[in-house]
């Protein structure tokens, strides 16, 4: 788990794409300037058939087709992106950007044009002799190489890129990361604290500097910061949550402005909701896909049927027991616990109201809150079954026909209220 904040800040940055280009882009450059301390070390017999008329077609060739293929290339990934987001919700954009494997490739094919163009600048200044330009042929070579292997996986990843299928993956990936985050720290290191749990008097209130969304929370900062000063701490948001200016994050017992100040630093608050921390938000980004796929103007079941069965997929995996789950590590920070209820409300809530006009979808979600209340843990159970009668009564308004009706109701498992219990 990403527990320090500097870390995590760190982590955000490497999925920018200006950074990998950057990156790229300076070794491109450290390439071009070592030439001229590597040139000494070629012997002159390999510099008349390798120098600079060896080095300098190349050079002109990748030069002249990098940008291009750059600028094609950036306008494949928005455009695609953008169908993506039409498909499915704006929020799975924001999924797409991350992509590790985009970021690569198009940071490889604007790396080898910076190192192609300052190279061509320099044999043309005559800043190498026919030694340097040996050493300039190798590292040609080289780019070579990594253009074409960044081609083939962008062939490939082309394949998918902005396809439903590949979208519904990735966050889907995403998600499961972080649910197996909160299953082995649940309380993100800190003790439990229940919604019936009473704070002590006497806390002053450490209140956010700003609205947004919570989007990371280093307990082991907040648990040094109390540590220090031989106090408590006693969250009261988590990863997710949405706050404004003066909304209390926590209660602090003791301690000084310097500590609070530290705290509060230690939470933080950004535009919008991410991922990192926050398993809720790929179950929310999943139902709006289902959601949306149901719409009139999309008209598309498959899609829904799809989601429910990854989003079953996802709860049972959580379900799973932790030995790990139990483990305080910062014993003076208190924090809510993510509990099974949310996750299951979040996960099949809309799908249960969206779903209930089509007899296939509504069959599909039934049966995955079945499999909730038979293998997960006794809230996961009550919270599904609480979901899954929702989903019934939905239906029960939205079905035309009664024995579509009866049908769903055998499905879900459930003793239908007129009923009463059925024998054995």
């Amino acid at each position: 788990m990403m527990n320090s904040k500097r870390l995590w800040k760190l982590l955000r940055l490497t999925r920018e794409l200006w950074v990998r280009t950057a990156i790229l882009a300076v070794l491109a450059l450290v390439a071009a300037l070592l030439a001229e301390f590597l040139g000494p070390i070629i012997p002159a017999s390999i510099a008349k058939n390798f120098g600079r008329g060896a080095a300098l077609p190349l050079l002109n060739i990748i030069a002249n087709s990098m940008l291009t293929v750059t600028t094609f290339s950036l306008t494949i990934m928005v455009t695609a992106y953008q169908q993506a987001s039409l498909q499915s919700t704006p929020r799975a954009q924001r999924v797409l950007l991350e992509d590790t494997t985009t970021h690569t490739v198009l940071a490889t094919f604007l790396g080898a044009f910076i190192f192609s163009l300052l190279s061509i600048i320099l044999m043309r200044a005559h800043v190498y002799d026919d030694r340097a330009a040996v050493v300039v042929f190798g590292f040609t070579v080289a780019v070579v190489a990594m253009v074409v292997v960044a081609i083939l996986r962008w062939i490939e990843h082309l394949s998918r890129l902005g396809f439903m299928d590949d979208t519904l993956d990735q966050i889907e990936g995403q998600a499961r990361m972080a649910l197996e985050i909160r299953r082995e720290r649940p309380s993100l290191g800190a003790r439990p604290l229940s919604a019936a749990a009473v704070i002590p008097g006497g806390c002053r209130k450490i209140r956010a500097g700003r609205g947004g969304y919570v989007q990371f929370i280093d307990t082991g900062a907040i648990s040094s910061c109390v540590e220090a000063a031989g106090t408590e701490f006693y969250l009261a948001v988590l990863p997710g949550d949405h706050v404004t200016h003066d909304t209390p994050l926590g209660h602090a017992i003791g301690g000084d402005a310097e500590h609070h100040a530290k705290i509060a630093d230690a939470i933080h608050i950004g535009r919008v909701r991410t991922a990192d921390q926050d398993p809720r938000f790929g179950l929310l980004v999943l139902s709006e896909i289902a959601s949306r796929a149901l719409s009139p103007g999309v008209n598309d079941p498959g899609t829904a049927i799809d989601v429910a069965f990854r989003l079953e997929r996802l709860l049972l995996d959580h379900a799973r027991p932790s030995k790990a789950a139990q483990e305080v590590t910062y014993p003076r920070v208190h924090a809510p616990v993510l509990t099974d209820a949310h996750l299951v409300s979040d996960a099949f809530s809309a799908l249960s109201r969206d779903g209930a006009p089509l007899i296939e979808v509504a069959m599909r979600l039934q049966h995955a809150l079945r499999m909730l209340r038979e293998r997960g843990a006794p809230e996961m159970a009550a919270a599904a079954e609480d979901v899954a009668r929702t989903a019934l009564a939905y239906a029960e308004a939205a079905l035309p026909l009664s024995s579509e009706c009866d049908r769903l109701w055998r499905a879900s498992g459930l003793t239908r209220p007129e009923e009463g219990p059925k024998k054995a």
